[in-house]
């Protein structure tokens, strides 16, 4: 998941560190940078694969570095940090949760705010802000909403929210702080953690808190693949978290323990499903020497992961990889106990694909077309009525192959792109007027009826205003009936009597210049 570091560049992170067996002269924003640039080298050895942005914050806050994997451009932004005015925690949150929306949508992320534990003064300080976010929710306001002065936590989608203090944790000021930042994470309702200096201010202990995070948070989850006789080590990432569902009486926790291939399905009976999360499923071919003696004495180290020879030893997953893409399927797994899941190819572009891991809901009916999936079992095993058509089609309760005469595409609006494609359908048949006549209304029904039930009022209008220009821009030698089915197709959708029911259909005008049937 992506990860915003959030550095705090107050005036108070200017003040001078006492550093223990020094006499060069340090500022707290100079602690901070060495802890990130930890974090940074602990991500580029271990955990290369996250995206990282880096803001800088006092009373407003700028996105320094947006979000990339080359930290060589986080640290050169780090290098040129400035001090600016006092802290307002409350508009980079606001901030951080903009570009998170824009960038990721709904997907999860964390946020790590590293300050040095100032709570600031004024309006814009903590306790004011953590007090005006306490009071929204007490009052029954809905958090997060859009409207002006309205708190920005919690996020719309799950942010968790770290709090890394740099401060000196015997300060009186570091000990008040640290009940309101814990205030602040309860806001977020993601979780998160504080993270403190475990003795007095140096670079090593600010590494050695910045070590905590990244432990916790940001260490590789490894697991093993096993189908049939075949077991080896993998890596996901992200690393999966654990699911958890709230019931009347408690919750009920599952936890990825390991992966185990049941079978395999045609990704045209499999479809699309829903899934939970998805995670991107790489060999582990990096052990280390210690890992190794250990696991030797053990007996149980897997024996691919004892000798390599850069990428060339012989792995399972590129073996499954490849397979899985020539013919065109998907391996169903189990992860745990009633937690299942689906390895698939996926290509994110036209030359490079990647074995992912899609996991559904926990339960048997997370993918309703194929009812309990520990009910599963080969077509071999089934033996066919041979009085019936039952040998013609799949004996299980898949998704039929076979279209129907009344299936029509669905409008799907997703990204601006769709849109954009439908309104240069019914602008091209348009300017092909009247030997489009017929494709030209069905595309304009087709759009209309989509917008009605998107509730996209405004785009009847926008759609009006087009076909209203293009029938004032028809040339001279264009043919007399372009201009009155234009004319009478902006009208019908402005009529208010008809524009806004769905069951209306608008149908070409009869006119003398009509074709005839």
């Amino acid at each position: 998941m992506p990860t915003v570091i959030a550095l705090d560049v107050s005036l108070s992170m200017a003040r001078p560190a006492t550093l223990p067996d020094t006499t060069e002269q340090y500022q707290l924003r100079h602690l901070a940078i060495h802890g990130i640039q930890a974090f940074l080298d602990h991500l580029t050895h271990s955990y290369k694969l996250e995206f990282v942005s880096l803001v800088a914050f006092s009373y407003l806050y700028q996105q320094l570095v947006k979000f990339t994997r080359d930290f060589q451009a986080i640290r050169a932004a780090l290098d040129k940090m400035e001090v600016f005015s006092k802290t307002c925690v409350e508009s980079a949150l606001a901030g951080i949760r903009a570009m998170i929306t824009d960038e990721w949508s709904s997907g999860p992320a964390q946020v790590i705010l590293v300050t040095d534990g100032a709570l600031g003064v004024g309006q814009g300080s903590l306790t004011h802000s953590v007090l005006r976010g306490e009071g929204h929710r007490g009052s029954g306001g809905h958090q997060g909403s859009e409207g002006r002065g309205a708190f920005p936590l919690p996020f719309p989608s799950p942010c968790t929210l770290h709090v890394v203090c740099v401060g000196d944790p015997s300060s009186p000021e570091v000990a008040a702080a640290l009940p309101w930042y814990q205030r602040l994470i309860d806001l977020g309702g993601h979780g998160g953690e504080r993270f403190t200096l475990d003795g007095p201010l140096s670079f090593k202990s600010v590494s050695d808190m910045f070590g905590r995070l990244t432990d916790k948070f940001y260490s590789p989850f490894h697991t093993h693949l096993h189908c049939g006789h075949f077991d080896t080590s993998v890596q996901l990432f992200p690393r999966p978290e654990p699911f958890v569902r709230q019931l009347d009486v408690g919750q009920e926790t599952w936890v990825v323990s390991r992966l185990e291939i049941l079978g395999f399905m045609d990704i045209k009976d499999i479809g699309s499903p829903p899934t939970h999360t998805r995670h991107l499923v790489l060999p582990h071919l990096k052990a280390n020497k210690d890992e190794e003696e250990e696991g030797g004495n053990e007996g149980d180290a897997p024996q691919e992961d004892s000798n390599h020879d850069n990428g060339r030893s012989p792995s399972f997953t590129v073996l499954l990889h490849g397979s899985l893409k020539v013919e065109g399927m998907v391996a169903v797994l189990r992860v745990t106990d009633n937690w299942y899941g689906i390895i698939y190819s996926w290509a994110d572009s036209k030359k490079k694909s990647n074995l992912m891991l899609g996991l559904f809901e926990p339960g048997q009916g997370s993918v309703p077309w194929l009812g309990p999936l520990d009910e599963l079992t080969s077509c071999k095993v089934v033996t066919p009525d041979p009085y019936s058509d039952a040998d013609k089609r799949s004996p299980f309760p898949v998704c039929p192959s076979d279209k129907r005469s009344y299936a029509q595409s669905t409008v799907v609006w997703i990204k601006p792109t769709g849109l954009q494609s439908d309104i240069q359908k019914v602008v091209r048949h348009a300017k092909k007027l009247p030997d489009k006549l017929m494709q030209f209304y069905k595309e304009l029904n087709r759009t209309r009826r989509a917008a009605l039930s998107f509730g996209f009022l405004d785009l009847l209008e926008a759609l009006a205003v087009m076909l209203e220009r293009e029938c004032c821009l028809l040339p001279g030698t264009a043919h007399p009936n372009a201009a009155f089915q234009l004319e009478h197709a902006y009208t019908q959708l402005r009529d208010p009597h008809r524009a806004l029911d769905y069951s209306h259909t608008i149908h070409p005008l009869h006119s003398n210049f009509a074709p005839g049937p």
